[in-house]
């Protein structure tokens, strides 16, 4: 095994915090410490989330010679044959939620998909490790905020399968019940404490 696993605290490379207390919070369910380094790390354009995440921890790790985890994330909608995908952060600053939303008008598919990959790097010989969590859904016909104090980017617009909810109206725990980031980070939290 190339991963030197020192220690039982890693670095979340991310400036949203909001992706950084949604993963702490699940770490926390495996007493895995995490905390927050504030790195812009190296952003490939790429069609694929996984070959993004892997890039940007073996950036991220050659910076800092930290244990870190980074996470790329996408929206899929199946209308708009899986636009944003991989761009969804670069579409959420240019159009919104209210430009998304114009662009699904008059389409009765609202069929979507969240996917999560986190990679994890603590080296420079081996390729990070790739772990990844999706959650199917729909895109709703208007924005539903709820409280106002959870959910960030399109979470107001996506309505997880078996939720009366979008992730926006959520709580952070119900949030992590369903999420795509969650998923991945539970399948990198039980990997990891498998390894410790």
């Amino acid at each position: 095994m190339a991963f030197k696993l020192k220690g039982k605290v890693i670095f979340f490379a991310t400036n949203n915090v909001n992706k950084f207390n949604e993963a702490r919070s699940v770490l926390a369910e495996y007493n895995i410490a995490v905390g927050m380094l504030r790195i812009k790390a190296l952003e490939i354009q790429s069609n694929n989330l996984k070959e993004i995440a892997q890039a940007s921890a073996k950036d991220a790790f050659k910076r800092s010679r930290l244990p870190i985890i980074v996470e790329d994330a996408g929206l899929f909608v199946e209308a708009l044959r899986g636009f944003p995908g991989p761009y969804a952060a670069y579409v959420y600053q240019t159009i919104g939620n209210e430009g998304l939303l114009k662009l699904m008008e008059n389409v009765g598919n609202r069929k979507a998909m969240f996917q999560s990959a986190i990679a994890y790097c603590d080296n420079d010989a081996a390729a990070p490790l790739v772990f990844e969590g999706k959650v199917d859904g729909s895109i709703t016909r208007e924005a539903h905020i709820g409280n106002g104090k959870s959910g960030f980017g399109f979470d107001p617009i996506f309505k997880p399968l078996g939720s009366a909810k979008t992730f926006a109206e959520m709580t952070l725990e119900e949030k992590n019940g369903f999420s795509h980031r969650a998923r991945a980070i539970r399948n990198f939290a039980e990997w990891y404490r498998k390894f410790q």
